[in-house]
């Protein structure tokens, strides 16, 4: 037997909602409201990852490569500082996340800067030369090298 959930996710997500704001909890799908906010918790965690992983590339890239600084880098730079900062301020409790993390996603970074460049990795360092706190903050952009 199909559910509602199979057949219509947005009149499965309306039905929900309406049953949660009106306390019928006996007739609400459990399951898979369960998996779908669990699913929203991972997919946060993705956004972080992935966004991460473009701002510091980017980053690599304009400090190694500066003849080929452009306006599409700033922009990429800032918009991926922006995304970052609305989920931290919807979600802050990412914050020990991101830093958790933030290794991981500079090895990342790090290849697909090789990549995009033509460089191998062992042009860049092979741990983040930027903090935190340099990566987040809008204004601040790596001497070139």
């Amino acid at each position: 037997m199909t559910t509602l959930y199979e057949t219509d996710f947005n009149l499965w997500i309306e039905q929900t909602v309406n049953q949660l704001k009106s306390g019928d909890i006996k007739g609400l799908d459990l399951d898979n409201l369960i998996e779908e906010i669990e699913s929203m918790g991972r997919n946060n965690k993705r956004e972080v990852r992935s966004r991460l992983i473009v701002l510091m590339a980017h980053l690599l890239k304009w400090q190694h490569q500066p003849e080929k600084q452009s306006n599409s880098w700033i922009y990429t730079i800032k918009e991926q500082r922006l995304q970052l900062k609305l989920i931290l301020q919807d979600s802050p409790s990412l914050k020990p996340f991101l830093q958790q993390v933030l290794d991981d996603c500079y090895q990342d970074a790090r290849k697909d800067a090789a990549q995009e460049t033509k460089l191998t990795p062992d042009n860049f360092p092979k741990e983040s030369p930027y903090t935190q706190a340099q990566i987040l903050d809008p204004d601040f952009f790596p001497k070139s090298e």
